[in-house]
């Protein structure tokens, strides 16, 4: 099992997203411990938003979700 060091970044580690056929970066977003346990319990990608200070799983509203392969 990957570990995480969440005790560094205020909570958060950087997540960088990529397409598993081409390898392109799509994004960078962050992850507290929830989030990164939330991804690997649902196989969907959930960041934690800064901004809103809350869970965000991609693709919620707009349809395009991330699952993690």
């Amino acid at each position: 099992m990957i570990r995480l060091d969440f005790n560094k970044i205020g909570g958060l580690v950087p997540a960088i997203v990529q397409d598993y056929k081409t390898g392109e970066v799509l994004m960078l977003a962050f992850m507290n411990q929830e989030a990164w346990e939330t991804t690997l319990s649902t196989g969907k990608a959930t960041f934690y938003s800064r901004t809103r200070k809350e869970l965000w799983i991609k693709g919620r509203t707009s349809g395009n979700m991330q699952l993690v392969k």
